[in-house]
């Protein structure tokens, strides 16, 4: 909390999360990588433009829902997080950021993503704008108060858009000027991996969401629902992975590897149970990102190997 210059900028780093960069850098490698199958060139200046702006929204929502969080209570009574998963940066409880200086920073990084946004634009077009203009809007929607999609059971299902579909067809038509369905289906996986995440790291935080009336699915359908629920994200996304191997959009007996991903699923699942253990729903959390990452490892291997062979 000092005020030295090398503090500050730590500061301003951390209240981004980078833990979570994972979730929106994987997608757009994944499209790029897809573009590139498509259309066997890859521009690598398109592809570090796209990874920015992406990159800048994702931090942008990060700090906002932290300023959201606060603004309706949830961080303030959660009592329950598990750091530093859930429960938010807690910058602003702990006086390490007001809330000011919170929306000064997600709203900076929001105009970086526009500005990276117009010179994609002047080198693709106006269509750039409109899967920009989406992924704001989902992104800022999902914690802006009196809207927050995150309180109305809509969270995840923007997070699975935000985080799968439009920045893996986003990246994908940058490098191939191709949208079509092959593309969403390559997104799917990615939508519910990064889902997932959110689904089980909202279990700890529960009880102060139901406080605050954050209504997550979470909240809306307590522990055995959740479970459900987040069994249902993972069988998606291996239905999707396994659909477009017998479709020879990559090679199937990779889409037939992301069965083992299951034995994963099936450890973390058990868990979602009350009462909840801490250190097992810390073990589960885990296993869940560690799920994403190698999920989407997977995918992208297998999206490579199919524009090589």
């Amino acid at each position: 909390a000092t005020g030295s210059v090398g503090a500050r900028l730590r500061r301003l780093a951390l209240a981004t999360r980078p833990a979570f960069f994972p979730a929106s850098v994987a997608p757009v490698i994944i499209g790029s990588a897809w573009g590139y199958r498509v259309a066997g060139q890859f521009d690598w200046l398109l592809f570090a433009l796209a990874l920015i702006a992406t990159l800048c929204v994702h931090l942008a929502c990060n700090v906002l829902n932290d300023v959201g969080d606060d603004l309706t209570g949830a961080d303030r009574i959660n009592d329950e997080r598990i750091f530093p998963y859930t429960g938010g940066s807690r910058f602003i409880q702990n006086g390490v950021m007001s809330v000011r200086e919170m929306a000064r920073l997600g709203i900076t990084l929001l105009v970086s993503a526009a500005l990276v946004g117009l010179v994609l634009i002047c080198l693709r077009g106006p269509v750039v704008l409109l899967f920009g203009a989406a992924g704001v809007l989902v992104g800022v929607l999902y914690s802006l108060p009196r809207v927050q999609l995150a309180a109305r059971g809509l969270g995840e299902a923007a997070i699975a858009v935000a985080f799968g579909v439009l920045p893996v067809t986003g990246a994908a038509w940058l490098q191939s000027d191709r949208l079509d369905w092959a593309s969403v289906l390559i997104s799917l996986p990615v939508g519910m991996w990064v889902t997932a995440i959110l689904l089980i790291n909202e279990v700890p935080d529960r009880k102060a969401d139901a406080r605050a009336g954050k209504r997550t699915l979470v909240v809306r359908f307590g522990t055995e629902g959740t479970r459900r629920i987040y069994l249902a994200l993972h069988v998606t996304a291996c239905a999707a992975f396994l659909l477009a191997g017998s479709l020879r959009l990559v090679p199937w007996w990779m889409g037939a590897a992301s069965l083992v991903l299951m034995a994963g699923v099936g450890t973390a699942a058990r868990n979602i149970r009350e009462p909840i253990d801490r250190a097992l729903i810390t073990r589960s959390i885990e296993m869940t990102l560690r799920l994403q990452t190698g999920g989407c490892l997977l995918l992208l291997a297998a999206v490579l190997l199919a524009a090589l062979l």
